[in-house]
């Protein structure tokens, strides 16, 4: 990965693997967009990016030793754009 990303660390990392949109939050690593590995170096190159950091969500995960059940995950607030 060209930045370093430490999962749950803030809430306000955002990477990017292809498509893909990667968002740090304190409670919750969020992912959204999509990420097309194809079969030749370009499309090993992203899934081994992707394979990194997912493996670094799961150690960050085992890092904790009181890991709770589930998360209550909080509704966001939708706001009126003020640039619109």
């Amino acid at each position: 990965m060209t930045q370093e990303f430490k999962p749950y660390a803030n809430e306000a990392d955002v990477l990017r693997i292809g498509d893909l949109e990667i968002e740090n939050r304190i409670d919750r690593v969020s992912l959204t967009g999509d990420v097309v590995l194809t079969k030749d170096k370009a499309g090993l190159t992203l899934a081994k990016e992707l394979q990194s950091l997912i493996g670094g969500i799961v150690k960050a995960l085992e890092a904790e030793k009181q890991l709770p059940e589930t998360v209550a995950l909080k509704k966001t607030d939708t706001v009126k754009n003020p640039f619109a």
